[in-house]
């Protein structure tokens, strides 16, 4: 009787006031499967994505332990072939072949041609008109005193040292000195690193 009078109260009580918020069972407080996978999902998806780790710095050092190698191997067969006589003897006759071609085209082909050339073009490539012109100079010069005489050879003097001077300084910085030891230097790295390649393989 007791169980029936207080169901009878509950259902009244459910009546009288609807808007009383009727207690959840222990089924409703727990979520479902579903609903917990939903909000997993949800909750990577809004994760914001995690940097990417650095590359590792194992890659980066063999090119430099490579590079390295390469120059310490260079510097050391330098320094062993700079003991060979012959090799010295090389040095020095192609410094010395370097040097006289530089300054023979620097200070002859250039100057001459220069001397040549520029009257030519001025006589619009009349060598007989070139020549008449330039004999009342040579005349002139020949026929003056000797102080008029030392001015003009100072005048040509200082010009033939300008121009090769000018070229010499351009054919230095165009045409640079390829020393025997770098020579055999190149030569001997290129077989170093096909060996090199090949131990790797």
């Amino acid at each position: 009787m007791s169980t029936d009078n207080s169901n009878e109260t509950a259902s009244i009580d459910a009546i009288n006031n609807p808007e009383k918020e009727v207690p959840a069972t222990e089924t409703d407080q727990t979520p479902s499967a579903e609903t917990s996978a939903v909000q997993e999902i949800g909750a990577v998806e809004t994760q914001p994505a995690k940097p990417t780790d650095a590359p590792t710095t194992e890659n980066e050092e063999v090119p430099r332990v490579e590079i390295e190698a390469y120059w310490v191997e260079r510097k050391r067969y330098l320094q062993v072939i700079t003991k060979i006589p012959e090799l010295r003897r090389r040095y020095l006759k192609a410094i010395l072949i370097y040097l006289l071609r530089r300054f023979l085209w620097s200070f002859t082909f250039f100057p001459v041609f220069i001397a040549f050339w520029v009257p030519l073009v001025l006589n619009r490539f009349n060598p007989v008109a070139m020549v008449q012109n330039l004999l009342p100079s040579l005349q002139a010069f020949v026929e003056a005193n000797p102080q008029s005489q030392a001015a003009t050879i100072e005048t040509l003097f200082i010009a033939w040292f300008s121009i090769g001077f000018t070229f010499a300084v351009f054919d230095f910085i165009l045409t640079p000195f390829k020393s025997p030891y770098e020579y055999e230097a190149d030569v001997h790295m290129r077989a170093w690193e096909e060996l090199h390649l090949r131990n790797k393989m």
